[in-house]
């Protein structure tokens, strides 16, 4: 696999939808492509309208960024070498949980966001799609 499909990006928004269900918490759950545009994008019943943007930010700064969302988190604090890289690119940057690349071959083809809950439970969230994309391209 080369590119993300949308039947792809169905079964990795599944996954974690699942794994939010367990959890009791409502979700917001994007999947973009290698390039940060929108493949899919799913809002769980109650889920924070504002967790529409934030979902899409996280997928999108794991492709423009290249890594995962929990990492920018020490890198971006006050003293620190990138402290303010959020508020660059009109504010698209988000340093802390939630975002996670997904990758084929150490190559990125595009980015999971989950945002609706703590930063922890994102995390497992994201991390649930990032499971079924590994399984699916195993296959």
């Amino acid at each position: 696999m080369n590119k993300l499909t949308l039947e792809v990006a169905k079964k990795l928004i599944e996954a974690s939808e699942k794994e939010a269900e367990k959890r009791n918490i409502a979700m917001v759950i994007t999947v973009l492509d290698d390039g940060g545009n929108l493949i899919a994008s799913h809002r769980m019943d109650d889920a924070w309208l504002a967790s529409i943007d934030i979902s899409q930010n996280k997928a999108w700064t794991s492709v423009a960024l290249k890594t995962k969302t929990e990492e920018l988190e020490e890198v971006t604090v006050p003293k620190t070498e990138l402290y303010g890289l959020n508020t660059t690119n009109d504010g698209r940057i988000v340093v802390f949980g939630g975002g996670l690349p997904l990758t084929v071959n150490k190559k990125i083809i595009g980015a999971v966001g989950v945002s609706g809950s703590s930063v922890d439970d994102d995390m497992k969230v994201a991390q649930a799609a990032v499971k079924a994309f590994e399984e699916i391209i195993s296959a």
